[in-house]
């Protein structure tokens, strides 16, 4: 038996994982009132903790309360309740699972039900079916790019005094970071715009100064789009060179995605196996830096393969909500296959349009299911959690994409 999905893995921070097993982020919505991490969220991630994961990845924590994702996003800022992500952090701490907090900022990528007007780095709307659900962004001043990276570094510093020992950059998915880095969303004519370099310049400077803050020994992570899949976006060739760059600067560890709210590739279920695992396995020929895929993951054998061609962990974030101790599953079981359930209106437009909406909105009741101690709710009927999306966000979020 092959045993690399149980080999530790050492970082360039000096932290040891136990295992290569990654919980992906998922976006969990349970903020508390003020936006703070609270029961459900120490109780869900203390279940995790209990399982012998790699390492978990908190959803959405964003930087910034004024942009939100999403109501129910957590928000670690100036403002936040310190003692509250403390005791998150002890949740992973005092079982020696790590929880590394995904910083995020949305950009454009703001929902009309989030009053403010979403700030971008230029006055590009989101484009398709799904574009009345947002409101056309402002370009960012160069004062509001500043502030921007700064309020990242100011989070990651605080993720750090919370106990946390790693923070991810979320560069992938469309949110603000991406669209820096994307030339169809990135229009600057400034030192931020233009060139890859310049693109690239926002996530750079972020990384940079987190980096001074926290010392060598805290880990940042990247989560990173492989390519876009829009017309104009990033493309594999570019992610390559971010990919460089960031290793050379030293990044600890790098997670491979890809897609925005324009192609939702994130947002649904995969038919053939493993999703960004053929750019995963080349990007590990241009760098020692670890990197994680992520995404359709179903069967030992498809992981191990993927490790033994150089990928270093195996990113699942879905399969831990339905199979909370999947690690223990694979441990015992080389057989053990991944079963999601496929939701369905029963109208096959429906099923089509509103897919990848129907998914987010599925996972999203079944981590409050587990934050309250009852079992994941197996289900196949789409319409409870359309009319979840509905109640969230108005009709305005159920408008179809072009194909």
């Amino acid at each position: 038996m092959n045993n690399i999905l149980f080999k530790p893995l050492k970082l360039n921070s000096g932290v040891e994982l136990r295992n290569r097993f990654f919980k992906s982020a998922m976006s969990e919505t349970l903020a508390d009132k003020n936006m703070n991490p609270g029961y459900e969220i120490h109780n869900l991630y203390s279940q995790w903790s209990c399982e012998k994961i790699g390492v978990l990845i908190s959803g959405n924590v964003m930087v910034d309360r004024r942009y939100l994702g999403e109501p129910g996003n957590i928000v670690l800022d100036d403002k936040s309740d310190m003692n509250a992500f403390r005791k998150w952090a002890e949740v992973g701490n005092g079982k020696n699972t790590p929880i590394w907090l995904q910083l995020n900022h949305p950009g454009k990528q703001m929902y009309k039900t989030i009053k403010a007007q979403p700030v971008a780095p230029s006055a590009i709307p989101i484009q398709g079916g799904n574009a009345k659900a947002f409101k056309v962004p402002r370009a960012m001043t160069k004062y509001e790019v500043e502030d921007a990276i700064n309020k990242f570094v100011a989070a990651g510093v605080k993720a750090k005094e919370a106990g946390f020992t790693g923070v991810q950059l979320h560069a992938a998915h469309g949110y603000l970071i991406n669209q820096f880095l994307s030339p169809a969303d990135n229009h600057r004519k400034d030192e931020f715009g233009g060139s890859l370099e310049n693109r690239m310049r926002f996530l750079v400077e972020i990384y940079k100064r987190l980096r001074n803050k926290v010392g060598s020994n805290f880990t940042i992570a990247l989560k990173l789009n492989a390519l876009d899949f829009k017309e104009g976006g990033f493309t594999f060739e570019e992610c390559k060179e971010v990919v460089k760059t960031m290793s050379e600067l030293g990044i600890d560890l790098i997670e491979i995605s890809g897609g925005n709210y324009e192609a939702p590739v994130f947002g649904g279920e995969y038919e053939n196996g493993a999703s960004f695992a053929s750019y995963a396995t080349i990007l590990t020929e241009l760098t020692d830096t670890p990197i994680v895929s992520t995404g359709g993951f179903r069967s030992r054998n498809e992981m191990e393969k993927v490790l033994s061609s150089g990928v270093s962990m195996i990113g699942l974030a879905r399969p831990f909500v339905l199979y909370k101790d999947l690690v223990r599953r694979f441990e015992n079981n080389d057989n053990f296959i991944i079963r999601t359930p496929r939701l369905s209106t029963k109208i096959s437009k429906l099923d089509k349009l509103f897919g990848p909406i129907i998914g987010v909105s599925y996972y999203e009741a079944q981590m409050k299911r587990l934050a309250n101690n009852k079992l994941p709710k197996p289900s196949t009927n789409a319409w409870p959690y359309l009319a979840g999306t509905l109640k969230a966000h108005g009709l305005s979020a159920l408008k179809p994409r072009r194909n």
